[in-house]
């Protein structure tokens, strides 16, 4: 896996930058995200709810929730409690605050704990999602096979994650944004320099498509499924247990 980390010069392990890194650019994070993506993030997190919805979940978990923004939008699917978990204060912090506008605060839970050792028990839930998260685990496999433990048998798995387009032009355009255009976004609307370097340069070296299900096979999930969306620019996978 690959051992890129947001600050180069920090003897921080991975974990501990991630978690400094979206502390410090979690007020910037949502109007950033539009920007970089030109909105089609929302689009592609509602393919992921519609995928849950058709499995009628009663416990839903959002994992690597950041300001809630999947974890609100699987309130639409008839989940009874929906938990958003972050190992970022500053970000669930914001999340908090986005769901008690919308009156979501006896449906959704916000809860800080590390996605690699989670505080819940075996079996737990019927649907487990991450959106642009897993490539900031320390640990890939040990984070999917946590993952495993608390997903119900039967029960769905949803990635969504940025991968890499694999035909002309739109790779050489994908590698020219994610090189240069995002950072320099970063760089120009963050308070965090390295925070959009990092975002880049893991997901230009994160295992996707064929290779990222494979590693989901190896981990015990199965009818593993991929689907590009957007030019290969993201790509969504659905698993079960």
């Amino acid at each position: 896996m690959s051992k890129i980390k947001p600050y180069k010069d920090s003897d921080l392990s991975k974990k501990e930058q991630v978690t400094k890194m979206f502390d410090t650019i979690s007020g910037d994070y949502d109007g950033l995200n539009r920007v970089i993506s030109f909105g089609i993030d929302i689009k592609w997190r509602k393919k992921v709810v519609n995928l849950v919805a058709t499995q009628q979940p009663k416990m839903v978990l959002d994992i690597a929730t950041g300001t809630g923004d999947l974890a609100i939008a699987l309130a639409d699917t008839n989940a009874e409690k929906i938990v958003g978990l972050d190992i970022s204060s500053g970000m669930l912090e914001i999340g908090k605050q986005k769901i008690n506008k919308k009156g979501l605060s006896t449906k959704i839970d916000m809860v800080l704990a590390d996605s690699e050792n989670m505080p819940f028990e075996d079996n737990t839930f019927d649907a487990i999602t991450v959106a642009f998260g897993v490539r900031n685990f320390e640990n890939l496999k040990n984070g999917l096979t946590e993952i495993l433990r608390v997903l119900k048998p039967g029960g769905i798995f949803v990635i969504l994650e940025t991968s890499v387009p694999t035909k002309t032009p739109f790779k050489q355009g994908y590698n020219f944004y994610s090189k240069h255009v995002l950072p320099l976004i970063g760089r120009i609307f963050s308070k965090d320099r390295s925070a959009y370097q990092y975002l880049s340069e893991s997901a230009s070296v994160f295992p996707y498509g064929e290779a990222l299900n494979n590693i989901l096979r190896e981990i015990g999930f199965i009818n593993v499924e991929d689907f590009p969306q957007t030019l290969g620019v993201a790509t969504i996978y659905k698993s079960s247990k």
